[in-house]
């Protein structure tokens, strides 16, 4: 089964990657995304680690047409 991200999740997640690269990801912000990634995963019935893996995967190393 394919997973499906939220335009909210990605939204998260890119926050997070940004504060992480400048060396300023805040508790909050990675509080936050852990939060989205599992009530999403429960709500679609998919393994919560596989759902922040396809977002990890989707935000730091975008496919050429995303």
């Amino acid at each position: 089964m394919a997973i499906e991200l939220t335009d909210e999740l990605i939204k998260l997640e890119e926050r997070a990657w940004q504060e992480q690269q400048a060396g300023a990801l805040t508790v909050d912000t990675a509080v936050a995304v852990q939060a989205a990634i599992t009530v999403h995963a429960e709500a679609a019935g998919q393994n919560r680690y596989e759902v922040e893996q396809a977002l990890k995967r989707r935000v730091r190393h975008p496919a050429p047409d995303e």
